[in-house]
C-alpha cells in the first residue's frame, strides 16, 4: 500500500484511497473509444501496471460498455482482479457508479443494480457511487436512490458510498441524509481539469468536501485527451465524436497548451504528466483512463514529484483563459 493510501485510511473512511486512480470508461465503449475485445490482453497489462505502481483505485460504471457490451468494464475488472497476484493486491479498490436510470425509483431497485454490479465484479463493491445527480430533472428520485446506496452498505454488498456530479447544495442535502443513518459519504467525483475548473473553482466543492471529510475525485483530468500534447490544432484528430470536439476546441486552447508544454519541457515530463500533477497539487484524486500500457506508464509517471507553487500559479492563470471551453456534464447539479 502506498504512503498516500495509508494516510487516507486514517481519516475515518473505510477505504484507503491512493493519490491517483484509473478510469475505465473506455473499457467496453466502442462509440467514443473504439473498444474491441482484442484489446483485453493490453487492458490486463494496464491493470497490472497501475496496481503494481500504487494506483489501486479503478473506477467503473454499470453503464460502461456499448450495446451488448454493457457492463463490460466491470466484467474485465473482475477478471483482472481475480487473476492478479502482485504487489498492492490487498489495497485494491474497485469502484463503480450506478446509473440513475428513470426506472430506478426505489431503494430496492438500487440494491438490485448494486448486486448485479457486484456479480460482474466477482466481489463486493469497494466504493458504490450514484453516477449523477437527478436534481436538474427529477429531484424526488435522489432520496430513494441514496437510501438504496446506504442499504448496499448495510447488507455488506458495498464497503463505502460515493457520489458523482453533485454540486454543493445537493451534496449538503445528501450529507444530512447520510448523517441521519450514521453513515458517511466517502467520495465525490466531478469533471475537473485545466480545461474544466468550474465545479471546483466556481462552486467551491473542494472546500466543502474538506469540511465534510469527503475525498474529491477528478474525472476526465486530461479532458478526453486534449491535454496530452498528442494533438495539434491542424490535426490529425481522433475519429468519431471526439474528433468533432477536438476540431472545435484545439484552436481555442493553444495558449493553455503552450504553458503546459513549456513546463513539461522544463521538467522533462510529458504534458499529460503536468496536467495530472496539477490535479494532484489541487488536492484531488485524478482518475485518467488508459487503453494501452504506454498510456498507463505515462500516467503513473505523474506520481512521485510535485509542481512548485509558481508553476501551479502559471497554470491557474492559463486555465482561467480556457476554462469552460470543455463541454460540461449536463447532470452536474448546483
Amino acid at each position: 500500500m502506498t504512503t498516500a493510501a495509508t494516510a487516507a485510511a486514517t481519516d475515518g473512511s473505510p477505504l484507503a484511497l491512493p493519490e491517483m486512480g484509473c478510469g475505465t470508461w473506455a473499457w467496453g465503449n466502442r462509440l467514443l473509444w473504439g473498444y474491441d475485445q482484442s484489446m483485453d490482453d493490453e487492458l490486463r497489462r494496464v491493470f497490472d501496471h497501475c496496481l503494481r505502481h500504487g494506483v489501486t483505485l479503478f473506477d467503473s460504471g454499470d453503464s460502461y460498455g456499448t450495446g451488448r457490451l454493457n457492463g463490460r468494464s466491470e466484467v474485465l475488472l473482475g477478471q483482472f482482479a481475480q487473476g492478479y497476484s502482485g504487489p498492492n493486491r490487498q489495497a485494491l479498490c474497485l469502484a463503480t457508479k450506478l446509473a440513475a436510470y428513470p426506472w430506478r425509483l426505489t431503494p430496492g431497485s438500487v440494491v438490485r443494480a448494486g448486486a448485479a454490479s457486484a456479480e460482474r465484479l466477482g466481489r463486493p463493491i469497494d466504493l458504490v457511487q450514484m453516477h449523477w445527480s437527478t436534481a436538474n430533472y427529477a429531484p424526488w428520485q435522489e432520496g430513494p436512490f441514496l437510501d438504496g446506496l446506504m442499504d448496499l452498505c448495510a447488507r455488506g454488498q458495498a464497503r463505502a458510498v460515493g457520489l458523482s456530479n453533485f454540486g454543493p447544495k445537493r451534496l449538503r442535502l445528501a450529507h444530512q441524509r447520510f448523517e441521519a443513518r450514521g453513515l458517511a459519504i466517502a467520495t465525490l467525483q466531478v469533471q475537473y481539469s485545466l480545461l474544466s475548473t468550474y465545479p471546483v473553482s466556481e462552486l467551491g466543492l473542494k472546500d466543502l468536501c474538506d469540511e465534510l471529510g469527503i475525498r474529491l475525485i477528478a474525472y476526465s483530468p486530461l479532458a478526453l485527451g486534449l491535454l496530452t500534447g498528442k494533438y495539434s490544432a491542424k490535426g490529425p484528430f481522433p475519429s468519431g465524436v471526439r474528433g468533432i470536439l477536438f476540431r472545435q476546441l484545439l484552436p481555442k486552447i493553444q495558449p493553455l497548451l503552450a504553458v503546459v508544454g513549456a513546463i513539461a519541457a522544463h521538467r522533462q515530463k510529458a504534458p499529460a504528466q503536468v496536467a495530472l500533477n496539477w490535479c494532484l497539487c489541487k488536492g484531488t484524486i485524478p482518475i485518467p483512463g488508459a487503453k494501452t500500457l504506454a498510456q498507463a506508464e505515462q500516467n503513473t509517471a505523474a506520481l512521485g514529484w510535485r509542481l512548485d507553487a509558481g508553476e501551479v500559479e502559471e497554470l491557474d492563470r492559463a486555465a482561467q483563459g480556457s476554462d469552460r471551453q470543455m463541454v460540461q456534464n449536463i447532470f452536474q447539479s448546483s
